[in-house]
């Protein structure tokens, strides 16, 4: 069995040598690739408690980057071992420079359009920051991309992320819609919109807005009659029952590539409303609606949809959602042809 070296800028956190990541892929990815290869991880250091559990045997995380790349050069050892990169950030582009310099052509998957998250953070200086590490990136590297205009013209791949299984498609319902309970699950980022959404929402007590992604230091803004904040959760069972509960998704980013959350929502026939700057996730799938980023249009998109309720999960019951297998299978394939 070959091995496989995942490098990754995620932060993980160790206690009693097990590892924990916040980041649902950084658990699935490599577990889901661990029949078809000798997996390694190499990521950060976390000095934070993390949510989600990885069953992985060989992980190994650092607290600076100097011992972070010492480790990716050591891997070079291994004469047959291949490379997947997930996204391009300082840590993961350096890497690829090094896996070069040694002879080594990587795998980039390009999660969502680091563009768009650089200039939202960083403004056009990160912008210019990005392209940079892009375009080299993009000549040392072989990329697979969630979307094809991510790639920006260059050749690659482009599959499907997902994490849902037969189990999310299963037991579906209606949900009370007497109240207008919206659902947030993600990051607490200022590229994901949610802080935007919080502001919208605060000092309008007619819509309630549950945010799962809790971060203890960033929740205590959200201490609003209205809002409330929940901590990751790990349980799918009990995620899909928090998705039964709301009556509508909502995903406020300001950019996203293929967001795993708004399948998971689809999975469970709860209508989405999304703001105009990520349009291109919709992909003509049924039940995802585009409102401004103020409060009257959200407002009057939210009661179109809780008044045409039913024939909206009607139609959505057509869409075709990709599923966690087919990503893990396709992500395999690739690997291996490279």
């Amino acid at each position: 069995m070959k091995k496989l070296f995942i490098i990754s800028n995620e932060s993980i956190y160790e206690n009693n040598e097990k590892f924990f990541c916040d980041n649902i892929d950084l658990k699935s990815t490599p577990e889901g690739l661990k029949d078809s290869f000798e997996v390694n991880l190499i990521a950060r250091k976390s000095l934070k408690a993390r949510n989600h559990s990885i069953n992985l045997t060989n992980i190994k995380i650092f607290s600076s980057f100097i011992s972070f790349i010492t480790a990716v050069i050591n891997s070079t050892k291994n004469k047959d071992s291949k490379y997947l990169l997930i996204s391009i950030s300082p840590y993961t582009f350096f890497a690829c420079i090094f896996l070069w310099i040694f002879k080594k052509k990587p795998i980039v998957y390009l999660r969502s359009n680091g563009f768009d998250e650089y200039k939202i953070i960083l403004g056009y200086f990160g912008v210019f920051i990005y392209s940079m590490m892009f375009s080299i990136t993009a000549r040392l590297s072989i990329l697979i991309s969630c979307r094809e205009y991510i790639l920006k013209g260059k050749n690659g791949y482009v599959i499907n992320p997902s994490q849902i299984n037969n189990k999310w498609k299963q037991n579906l319902n209606k949900p009370n819609l007497e109240k207008i309970n919206l659902l947030y699950v993600g990051r607490l980022r200022k590229e994901k919109g949610i802080f935007s959404l919080v502001n919208i929402l605060k000092k309008n007590s007619e819509i309630n807005l549950t945010i799962v992604g809790e971060e203890n230091e960033i929740s205590k803004q959200f201490n609003y009659q209205n809002i409330k904040s929940m901590k990751i959760i790990n349980n799918q069972d009990e995620l899909i029952r928090l998705y039964d509960y709301h009556s509508v998704f909502i995903l406020p980013s300001y950019t996203e590539g293929q967001p795993m959350a708004l399948i998971e929502a689809l999975s469970r026939l709860r209508p989405a409303i999304i703001f105009k700057e990520i349009e291109h996730v919709i992909q003509n799938r049924d039940g995802i609606f585009t409102s401004d980023r103020n409060y009257e249009s959200l407002l009057k998109t939210i009661k179109y949809v809780i008044k045409n309720y039913d024939n909206i999960q009607e139609s959505m019951k057509k869409n075709n959602l990709p599923t966690n297998e087919e990503f893990i299978n396709n992500l395999k394939k690739i690997i291996t042809k490279n």
